[in-house]
């Protein structure tokens, strides 16, 4: 699973957590889904505002990323951490650190009932490093991308291109 900082002012004051949990909810318009066990001091604040951000670190963030998820913002002030910035929304903190961010306003709200909250986030906004950007979207090679194994509890990156989505497939008869 790909991971992100999810980023979220909480009384006030910038804050983020790693997650692994998270999706494309819908295409047009653009939405992305986020899980979180309750217990998360970010949650709080995505429930005050009603937006957050999606903040993508490459692999040279590994241990500010994990740092992150190692300690909560009740204890650590984890604005600190980072610059950051606001867009649109003007209460989605970002991380200008991070090659790629979407700031998101959450259209739905879903309490799982097994400790989990589920935030469907309309992205009002991206925003993305030249240098990760071909043909005008992200280039996820570029990007080099956290990846969390939950199996062996470890980082990863992405390796090579093994097929095109849609089209490789159609090679395949019985």
């Amino acid at each position: 699973m790909p991971v992100v900082l999810v980023g979220a002012d909480v009384d006030g004051k910038p804050n983020f957590m790693p997650i692994a949990w998270i999706s494309i909810a819908e295409h047009k318009p653009p939405m992305i889904l986020i899980s979180a066990s309750q217990t998360h001091y970010t949650n709080k604040g995505i429930k005050q505002k009603q937006t957050f951000s999606v903040n993508t670190p490459s692999v040279d963030m590994v241990k500010i990323t994990d740092y992150c998820g190692l300690n909560t913002g009740k204890d650590v002030d984890k604005s600190t951490l980072f610059d950051v910035f606001y867009g649109e929304l003007e209460t989605a903190p970002m991380i200008k650190e991070c090659p790629l961010n979407l700031e998101c306003k959450v259209v739905r709200h879903v309490d799982t009932g097994t400790g989990h909250d589920i935030f469907i986030g309309e992205i009002v906004q991206a925003y993305a490093e030249e240098t990760i950007v071909k043909n005008n979207v992200p280039d996820i090679k570029k990007l080099q991308p956290l990846i969390f194994s939950m199996n062996d509890n470890n980082y990863w990156t992405l390796g090579d291109l093994v097929g095109r989505a849609w089209s490789i497939g159609k090679d395949f008869q019985k």
